[in-house]
């Protein structure tokens, strides 16, 4: 590569997960071990839910990109679930007699509750634990591009990316999709990491958000937005096709109903956003330089590092862990067993969590030449 060859802008993308969100921890790990050096080789950042935590985390780092995914796997090592919702017997069972109340007696006048868990212990923790003036620094010292949360607005039903980006980046609107320049707060990642049904919406100002997920239907946009020309994604799920049952099963619980909706609003659409981004990349290799440059489109170079295997058989062999309350209300309510995927998003226990980063940190590992590839300068 020459010396006036400019190096091309690698964005990170970490969509949501829950407690699945320690996988990209490991593959974090297994990256740095390939790549020594300190400063970040990712000039963007952008996250959902849980990708939220971590890309937040990653970007305050950005000077010091090893430190910063060490402090990473500190941080998922010690959380445990009462660090994330209220876990204790008295509001589980509160919750619990809300549902029942609201079916049997809802036109007395006795409400469904917010949510099924109170993520208030959450809010403190990233409180105490996260170094979000540290962001700002690393922009201004030219070792960070931009950083992107995005929420979803229950209210005007707009997937909004809240971002922190130096002065070359504008804001953006786009069909149900907008790009917001602010600094980032604990409020913008409790906002887009709360889960629909499991989690209470997040008011900002005048509009109530929850997940990033739900409304977002290009996920790769807002590093698209920010200045990216490859984008380096990190997924909580394996693609591995389901066997079709022989025999016909009992009709899916309403946890069931919600675990499938979790992994629709992580992963499906950003697996349809990665298939529409291929194709544009074919046709425009097709197209000759003079008319590529007709376009405003352009090839972007991306590569997903996601599970080798079935998140979910991890899960059922930690689901013990998840405290007694939680384990009651998760069954009462058809989420607990079977397929396992509404406990793979909550259950944020040591003994999990160190699974899922040592399944991350393999997985990148086994991927070194693929990952060396991809960050090349050419």
């Amino acid at each position: 590569m020459s010396m006036n060859t400019k190096k091309p802008k690698i964005a990170l993308m970490l969509p949501g997960g829950g407690a699945r969100g320690s996988y990209q921890v490991g593959v974090m790990k297994g990256i740095m071990e390939i790549f020594p050096k300190n400063k970040s080789p990712f000039s963007i950042i952008t996250g959902t839910s849980a990708g939220a935590i971590n890309a937040v985390v990653l970007a305050s780092y950005a000077n010091d990109i090893h430190y910063g995914t060490a402090r990473l796997e500190k941080f998922w090592t010690a959380l445990r679930c009462s660090d994330v919702y209220r876990t204790d017997g008295i509001m589980i069972a509160k919750t619990m007699a809300k549902i029942i109340g609201s079916m049997f007696f809802g036109k007395l006048g006795i409400k469904a509750p917010r949510s099924l868990l109170d993520n208030t212990p959450l809010f403190h923790y990233l409180s105490k634990h996260l170094h979000l003036s540290q962001i700002q620094q690393c922009i201004n010292n030219n070792n960070l591009d931009g950083l992107a949360i995005t929420a979803s607005s229950y209210d005007t039903s707009v997937a909004k990316s809240f971002y922190q980006a130096n002065n070359t980046i504008h804001a953006w609107n786009r069909t149900r999709r907008i790009g917001i320049p602010k600094t980032i707060s604990v409020e913008h990642i409790l906002a887009s990491a709360a889960l629909p049904f499991l989690f209470p919406a997040q008011l900002i100002g005048k509009e109530y958000y929850g997940d990033g997920g739900l409304r977002m239907s290009a996920p790769l946009s807002p590093a698209i937005h920010l200045g990216a020309e490859k984008i380096l994604v990190i997924g909580t799920r394996d693609e591995n096709p389901i066997p079709t049952p022989k025999v016909a099963r009992d009709y899916p619980s309403m946890g069931e109903l919600g675990g499938y909706m979790l992994d629709t609003i992580f992963m499906d659409t950003l697996m349809a956003d990665l298939s529409r981004l291929r194709r544009i990349n074919r046709t425009l290799g097709l197209i000759d330089e003079d008319n590529k440059h007709k376009t405003r489109l352009k090839q972007l170079d991306t590569l997903i590092i996601k599970p080798s295997i079935d998140v979910r058989d991890v899960t059922q062999e930690h689901a013990k862990d998840i405290p007694a309350p939680v384990r009651r209300l998760l069954k009462m309510i058809g989420g607990w067993g079977k397929e396992w995927r509404m406990p793979s998003y909550l259950l944020f226990e040591p003994g999990y969590t160190k699974a899922l980063i040592e399944l991350g940190y393999q997985d990148a590992i086994n991927k070194k030449d693929k990952i060396i590839a991809f960050m090349r300068d050419d």
